[in-house]
């Protein structure tokens, strides 16, 4: 039995990836090659968008963050999935353990009203 993470947990991984996220594109960037592809780029800047937004909306206590932890979720994973390509990287390995922490938490919180 899991338990839902409390709203706290959630904003501090919203947080955390955010800053991890952003890391890495500047490490993604520095490495070029297939580090730095356009589309694997822009993934990591969507999640580290929508995770700040994500938390904006539970820090501020919106009716809507359901919407937008569910919308990170998905952007999370996919950038977890995205960043696994390259988890021979230590950088990335850390990205996607990251993003796949905060889908976690953000997949339990979009079932959440406020």
């Amino acid at each position: 039995m899991s338990v839902l993470p409390s709203m706290d947990d959630c904003i501090r991984n919203c947080t955390d990836c955010h800053t991890i996220c952003l890391e890495t594109v500047a490490h993604c960037l520095n490495k070029g090659g297939a580090h730095a592809e356009a589309g694997h780029i822009r993934l990591m800047l969507d999640c580290v968008d929508i995770c700040r937004t994500s938390a904006d909306f539970m820090i501020r206590g919106s009716r809507f963050h359901h919407l937008t932890c569910g919308a990170c979720a998905e952007i999370c994973a996919a950038c977890a999935d995205d960043c696994d390509r390259m988890a021979d990287n230590p950088m990335m390995k850390r990205c996607a353990d990251m993003c796949r922490r905060c889908a976690e938490s953000c997949r339990a919180m979009s079932h959440m009203a406020a």
